[in-house]
Parts: C-alpha cells; sequence; structure tokens
C-alpha cells in the first residue's frame, strides 16, 4: 500500500483527529519552541489534520502551506479551518512545490519517517529555507525508543528508523546546521498503576514509562547557513 492509500484511509475513518489528539501532548512543546515571527511563512509537512498549522497561525504568521501525501488528509485539514492565510496541498517529501529560499520555518510532526527517501526530503527542505531558516523535526518512531518499533508490522508504508546521531548526521550531510536536538516526554498520558498490568497494549508499567516518560518525542533542530 502507498503513504497516499494508506492515510487516504485513516482520513475517511476520522483517525485525522485522533493522530491530532495523541500528538497534541508533545506537539504543543515543539510548536512553542519555534521562533515564529510575524509575516513568517511556514510549511508543515505530513499535515494531517492541519493542527500544528491552526496553531501557528494563531502567533500570526503570514502564510502556512501544508503538504500531504493524502488527498482525502489535505481534504479534511481545509474543511477544519477557514482562515485564508493556511493552505493545504497534496505532494511528495521529495519534490516540494516551493521555491528556493522562500521559506521561513518547516516543521513536520511525527511525519518524516514516512519518506520515501528521507535524504532527498533534507535536501529539498534545505533547498526552501531562506537563509537562517529553521527546521523542526519532531519523531516518536526512533531507533532510542524501542517499545515503537513494533508499529512497523501494523502499517504497510515502510518507516525510516534512525537513531539520534543518525538524524544530526543526515541534517548536517544536507547543508543544515544542527541547533539543537533532545526528547520532549509526554507528562499528559495517564499511565496506570503497577497492579492493572499487563493492559491489552502494554506488558509492564515499566515499558509504558520508557515510551512516554522517557523517549517520548526525539526533536531535533536544523537551522539553514
Amino acid at each position: 500500500m502507498s503513504v497516499r492509500e494508506e492515510f487516504d484511509e485513516w482520513a475517511t475513518t476520522g483517525k485525522d483527529r485522533g493522530m491530532e489528539d495523541r500528538h497534541w501532548h508533545t506537539a504543543k512543546h515543539v510548536l512553542a519552541r519555534m521562533p515564529v515571527d510575524p509575516g513568517d511563512v511556514v510549511v508543515d509537512l505530513g499535515t494531517g489534520s492541519g493542527y500544528a498549522l491552526r496553531a501557528l497561525a494563531e502567533r500570526g504568521i503570514d502564510r502556512g502551506y501544508g503538504l500531504d501525501g493524502a488527498p482525502e488528509m489535505a481534504r479534511n485539514a481545509r474543511s477544519y479551518t477557514d482562515d485564508d492565510r493556511i493552505g493545504f496541498l497534496v505532494g511528495d517529501f521529495d519534490s516540494l512545490p516551493f521555491a528556493d529560499d522562500s521559506v521561513d520555518h518547516v516543521v513536520s510532526m511525527e511525519a518524516f519517517y514516512y519518506a520515501a527517501d528521507p535524504h532527498t526530503t533534507l535536501s529539498e527542505i534545505r533547498r526552501i529555507l531562506r537563509p537562517g531558516g529553521t527546521w523542526y523535526c519532531a519523531v516518536n518512531y526512533f531507533a532510542e525508543s524501542e517499545h515503537t518499533h513494533e508499529w512497523q508490522a501494523s502499517i504497510d508504508v515502510e518507516m525510516t528508523l534512525w537513531d539520534r546521531s543518525q538524524y544530526r548526521e543526515a541534517f548536517r550531510e544536507a547543508g543544515l546546521h544542527v541547533a539543537a536536538q533532545d526528547t520532549i516526554p509526554d507528562r499528559e498520558i495517564e499511565i496506570p498503576t503497577a497492579e492493572a498490568f499487563p493492559t491489552e497494549d502494554w506488558e509492564s508499567r515499566e515499558a509504558m514509562v520508557d515510551r512516554y516518560r522517557t523517549w517520548g518525542t526525539l526533536l531535533t533542530v536544523g537551522i539553514a547557513p
């Protein structure tokens, strides 16, 4: 199944809203760190329901473009806002439909690992960023977060599983300076007492704590020179 087919199905069954609810716990901290000023142009890769752009629009960006590989995702995202500063596009991560040096910030919330060729995607991000522009890449599927690795078995799209050092190295190879990298724990999801385990999804409380409280979401920040 292609990325388009997989996520069109998610959109038509309402999973896009579920993704938004689950990711917001850490996404709001990522978005709060972005140095967005009024008048900036922002691109959101793998926009899903468009929740990241809607949040950034509240801070006064000039234009926001949400790109998704699934037409149904983009269609849903458009229906969730009437803000004419935000637009939604259908496209591929390896050929971004933006001019060179035309974007102030690029963000991707829990979507970069779906890129068919992540190195090409990073090169494209470098191409469209203006000098001094930032790239905020947030992923909860990464090598150190071992309890997320099983996700690949439940999705037909091939996912990129990099560790922290591989993200830094790939950013630098694309010509981006690595400004920061850290993990943002999910402090909001409720973790039951030890007596409640095993559950349908978790063998032990320790495993659930490790997934959400220890690793959470990995954020790597790049800056275009």
